[in-house]
């Protein structure tokens, strides 16, 4: 009986992997047929117009995030949300490629975002603006079912935008004295002397300081763009998601506490040299595994607080009783089978 029920989900996954892949052929002719139609030329004709108009918007990310530590994460997100397309690549057999007239009306948002950054002075609404243009050519060639299948990628393409400057300078002062409070603490926890004078923690054997280039910021924007990935691809309930992309701030923060923490442990310890070795050069490269590790110890313990229900592969099919049919049962006698009895031992014939 296992042999046999083995047999059949191996034929039912081999089928609904045929029908995926049959799908996937009948979309990607239809994309073809379309594209050689006067609106798939429309369309590209848009599409070319879009990547020519927001060149400047282009080239002013690229340098952002080849200058700025804080946004080198950048470059991954457009490659990650590609993924995503990928991975919900199921979606697609809802979609019809053709001319969808409400594409429009994204992109006409996208211009008024756009004339509003102009206005207003605001870089970060210009960044916005392409991704409502780009939702826009989405819709425009798939209407609402390829926006359903594209609204992950669509969303996180938020992460390669470097936040507005008045946001950024308001975080920064904050994360400072945050981080040179905490960590002067945990000092004076591990019973070494440690006194905060603004953002400097002064030590037995030197000072400390906290700039803003070490307020935890860019590894505060990283980590909540690696938290909302992983979110959106783990197959977790939506509490669990939810908490994960929360949590990506406490973690972030406290990773950074961690790192300055090392290096005023080693400054008393070891000497400058060596602590300026780690708090430079080595613990940039540590703060992004040590906030990996606390995540997976957090998953760890939602696995065991919060616990997927195990369904059944096969369900079995609803029996049909009278009482819930409306349909009567009527037996003909002249229809019934006739069985024939078999004379018992003893009992002669008549």
């Amino acid at each position: 009986m296992t042999a046999y029920l083995g047999k059949r989900l191996a034929s039912a996954h081999s089928c609904s992997n045929q029908i995926d892949v049959n799908t996937l052929k009948t979309t990607i002719s239809t994309g073809k047929a379309f594209v050689g139609s006067w609106r798939g030329a429309l369309c590209l004709a848009l599409c070319a117009c879009l990547f020519w108009v927001y060149w400047p918007t282009l080239d002013e990310l690229i340098q952002r995030w080849s200058t700025e530590n804080n946004y080198s994460h950048g470059f991954l997100v457009p490659g990650f949300s590609l993924f995503l397309l990928y991975l919900r690549r199921q979606k697609l057999r809802e979609v019809r490629f053709g001319f969808f007239w409400a594409g429009l009306a994204f992109s006409v948002g996208g211009g008024l975002v756009r004339l509003a950054s102009a206005y207003l002075y605001v870089d970060w609404l210009d960044g916005l603006s392409l991704i409502f243009y780009v939702a826009g050519v989405v819709v425009l060639l798939g209407g609402m079912p390829a926006l359903r299948w594209a609204w992950p990628a669509l969303a996180f393409l938020v992460f390669m935008i470097p936040l507005p400057y008045r946001f950024e300078r308001a975080l920064s002062l904050p994360l400072q004295r945050f981080a040179t409070v905490t960590s002067t603490y945990v000092l004076q926890t591990l019973g070494l002397p440690a006194l905060s004078e603004g953002n400097v923690i002064v030590l037995q054997e030197g000072r400390v300081g906290i700039v803003e280039a070490c307020n935890g910021l860019g590894m505060l924007v990283s980590f909540l763009a690696l938290c909302t990935g992983v979110a959106l691809v783990i197959n977790r309930p939506r509490l669990d998601k939810v908490i994960i992309v929360a949590s990506a701030i406490p973690i972030a923060l406290v990773s950074n506490v961690v790192r300055i923490s090392t290096t005023a442990i080693l400054y008393e310890t070891v000497g400058r040299e060596a602590a300026d070795l780690v708090f430079h050069d080595l613990a940039g490269w540590f703060m992004m595994p040590l906030a990996l590790g606390f995540l997976w110890i957090e998953l760890k313990i939602l696995s065991r607080l919060l616990v997927l229900p195990k369904t059944s592969s096969i369900l079995p099919a609803p029996l049909a009783s009278p009482k819930a049919s409306n349909h009567k049962v009527v037996l003909d006698a002249n229809k019934l089978p006739v069985v024939k009895r078999s004379p018992k031992v003893g009992q002669g014939k008549a």
